[in-house]
């Protein structure tokens, strides 16, 4: 069975961050749409045991991934406006089902950052005023949120590559 994008909310009506927020769910929705049918054992599979990073050598892996980096980028989003709250750590699941709830839960966390500050200014060309993301690049709102919607385009492509070996 195919999802539905229409099954979605309708587009948001609020300029570029409706746009952005309409796209990050249209990506989590292309992402949980290739993972519907992933079996435990695909899951869990060590697909790539070469690779130097520990969060691609499974789908289980890339998934939690995604789910914390997610949660990441809001959370430094709300650092940077001077909220005193922690990184969420990344928590492995153990089936599709699971990780589908979490990418629903991440999603909703970063649109409760736009019901929190409606006036937020996503776009900021004063270098002192980016934040510092963990990778030592300097972003502004939107560039985060960019960088977010990009994150799970790559790694839903790296999954569907994942299933083509296990083919």
């Amino acid at each position: 069975m195919i999802l539905k994008y229409t099954s979605m909310k309708a587009y948001r009506t609020n300029g570029a961050i409706g746009a952005l927020l309409d796209e990050y769910q249209k990506a989590i929705f292309e992402l949980q749409n290739v993972i519907k049918n992933v079996t435990k054992k695909q899951l869990i599979s060590i697909t790539d045991p070469d690779t130097r990073d520990p969060d691609c050598r499974s789908i289980q892996t890339i998934l939690t991934h995604v789910v914390r980096s997610g949660y990441y980028y809001v959370t430094a989003i709300r650092q940077s406006l001077g909220e005193k709250i922690d990184f969420i750590d990344g928590k492995i699941l153990n089936n599709v089902e699971a990780y589908h709830t979490a990418l629903d839960k991440m999603f909703a966390y970063n649109e409760q950052l736009f019901e929190d500050y409606p006036n937020i200014k996503i776009e900021e060309y004063d270098v002192s005023k980016k934040i510092l993301v963990r990778w030592g690049q300097l972003y502004d709102p939107e560039q985060i949120l960019e960088h977010a919607i990009v994150h799970i385009l790559r790694h839903r492509r790296q999954i569907e590559r994942f299933l083509l070996k296990m083919d």
